[in-house]
C-alpha cells in the first residue's frame, strides 16, 4: 500500500473549509458584507448621534479631515444639521433590510415557479416559460417606478415591488436545475414508494438546489440594493427622514460642487457593499457548484 493510500481522505466538510480559506475573493467579500452587518445590527449602539436630530445652526459642518472638522461630528453633518456618520450607519440598515427582504420574497416566487416547471414538463413548463420571458420583456427600473409612484414611495411597498420583479432568475436556475434531478434514481425511488409530489419537491429534490440557490440570491441581494439606491435617489423610494444611501445621494446632489462627500460617501458605500455581496455571490459560485470543485 503506497503513503498516498494510506493516508485518510478528508471529509466534505473539511474539503469545503479548504476551498472557503483558498478563496481570496469570498474572503474579502465575507469580511466587506459582516462589517456593514455589524454597523446595521449594532446601529443604536455605535451610532454617535441620533440620525434624525436636526440643528440648522450646525448644518454642513465638515469632516475630521478637513481643517475646520471636528471628531464630534467624523463624516460632518448635512444641510439639515444631521450627523452623516449616523446617517451613514443607520443607511448599512436599511440596504441590507430591503435586498434581504426582496431576495427572500424574489426567491420564494422563482423557486416555487421553477420546481413545478422543472417537475411536471409539458404544458405547466410551457406557461411558466412564457411567464418568465413575459417578466424579462419588462424593464425592470421603469415598471418599478410606475408602480412606486402609483402606490407611494415606503420601505414594504419597495420591498414588495422588487420582490416582484426580482424572481425570474430563480426559476431559471430552479427549473433547469430540476429538469436534470428529475430523472435520478433516488427521484424515481422515491415516486416508486409511493412519495406525495409535495414531498419529492420540498425533500428530495429542494435540499440539492441549495448551492444554486445561495448564489443566485447573494447576486439578487446585490441587484435589489441598487435598485432601491436608483429609486430613492429619484425620490420614489425610500421616503424622507428614513437615512438611506441612495436618499443621502439625491439630498447632496445640490451640493456636488460645494461639498462632494455629501454624495462622495453614500456612494462609496452603495459599491463597497455590493462589491462585497457580488464577491461572495462568485466565490460561493466557484466554491459550491461543480465546475468550481474540479
Amino acid at each position: 500500500m503506497t503513503q498516498a493510500a494510506s493516508l485518510p481522505h478528508p471529509s466534505p466538510r473539511k474539503l469545503l473549509l479548504m476551498r472557503v480559506r483558498g478563496h481570496r475573493g469570498l474572503l474579502i467579500g465575507g469580511v466587506i458584507v459582516l462589517f456593514a452587518l455589524i454597523l446595521a445590527l449594532a446601529a443604536p449602539w455605535i451610532a454617535p448621534h441620533d440620525p434624525y436630530a436636526q440643528d440648522l445652526s450646525r448644518r454642513l459642518l465638515p469632516p475630521v479631515w478637513d481643517p475646520r472638522g471636528s471628531f464630534e461630528h467624523l463624516f460632518g453633518t448635512d444641510a439639515l444639521g444631521r450627523d452623516y456618520l449616523s446617517r451613514m450607519i443607520y443607511g448599512a440598515r436599511v440596504s441590507l433590510l430591503i435586498g434581504v427582504c426582496a431576495a427572500v420574497g424574489s426567491g420564494l416566487i422563482g423557486t416555487t415557479l421553477g420546481l413545478i416547471a422543472g417537475y411536471y414538463g409539458g404544458r405547466v413548463d410551457a406557461f411558466v416559460t412564457f411567464f418568465v420571458s413575459v417578466r424579462l420583456a419588462m424593464p425592470v427600473v421603469l415598471v418599478a417606478l410606475a408602480v412606486v409612484s402609483l402606490f407611494g414611495g415606503s420601505l414594504w411597498i419597495v420591498v414588495s415591488v422588487l420582490s416582484l420583479l426580482l424572481w425570474d432568475r430563480f426559476a431559471v436556475v430552479v427549473r433547469s436545475a430540476t429538469m436534470q434531478l428529475r430523472g435520478q434514481e433516488f427521484v424515481i425511488a422515491a415516486r416508486a414508494m409511493g412519495a406525495s409530489t409535495p414531498r419529492i419537491l420540498l425533500v428530495e429534490l429542494l435540499p440539492n438546489l441549495v448551492g444554486p440557490l445561495v448564489v443566485v440570491a447573494s447576486l439578487e441581494v446585490a441587484h435589489a440594493i441598487l435598485l432601491e439606491s436608483a429609486l430613492s435617489f429619484l425620490g420614489l423610494g425610500v421616503q424622507p427622514p428614513t437615512p438611506s444611501w441612495g436618499l443621502m445621494v439625491s439630498e447632496g446632489k445640490g451640493m456636488v460642487f460645494f461639498d462632494a462627500r455629501l454624495i462622495a460617501l453614500p456612494g462609496a458605500a452603495i459599491a463597497i457593499l455590493v462589491l462585497g455581496i457580488n464577491l461572495i455571490g462568485d466565490g460561493l459560485r466557484d466554491v459550491l457548484t461543480p465546475e468550481g470543485r474540479s
